[in-house]
């Protein structure tokens, strides 16, 4: 397989997504455009679904790019594009592990994620809490990066079940 230039990664929040595709940037030399930064605005205020698509189209209009996600009013874009997708299809009990380590993390330090925007302890313990999405969320996610692994007409999709199986595959990978 020849080196991929539009690649979409896909998984739940925790999943390393965001890792993966600073990863990738530096590995082949692609740019990385982190999806947070295209949906959020200063004090988490989302950025009109409208706007979000324009942002998308216009970054999947190039010939190279890296996405760290895709949401549902503009999903069917990068799909459209994608010359891969990469599905970090991680067992529930990792991926909620690392999404707490993470959320406590930031918690601590006030590490900023977009925008200025930062956790909170309110945040974190509200209805609508990232905890909360990926437990409602995970067999949603799983099962669409499943059902796009078996679709012929989509991009060819790498399902990785473990972070071991993913580090053999990114070491496979030719260097830029």
């Amino acid at each position: 397989m020849n080196a991929p230039s539009r690649i979409l990664i896909y998984g739940i929040h925790g999943s390393g997504k965001s890792t993966l595709a600073e990863r990738l940037a530096e590995r082949l030399g692609l740019p990385w455009y982190p999806v947070d930064d295209l949906l959020w605005q200063p004090g988490w205020v989302e950025v009109p679904m409208a706007v979000q698509r324009s942002r998308i189209e216009a970054i999947c209009r190039r010939d190279r790019w890296i996405l760290d996600g895709a949401y549902h009013g503009w999903r069917d874009v990068p799909l459209a594009r994608a010359d891969l997708v990469v599905g970090l299809d991680y067992p529930r009990g990792l991926s909620f592990r690392r999404l707490l380590r993470r959320t406590g993390r930031r918690l601590v330090t006030g590490e900023e994620i977009c925008n200025g925007n930062r956790e909170s302890l309110g945040s974190v313990l509200s209805g609508e809490s990232i905890l909360v999405w990926h437990l409602t969320g995970y067999g949603r996610v799983r099962r669409r990066m499943r059902a796009w692994q078996s679709d012929p007409s989509g991009p060819p999709v790498l399902l990785f079940g473990t972070p071991e199986e993913l580090d053999r595959w990114l070491a496979a990978l030719p260097p830029r």
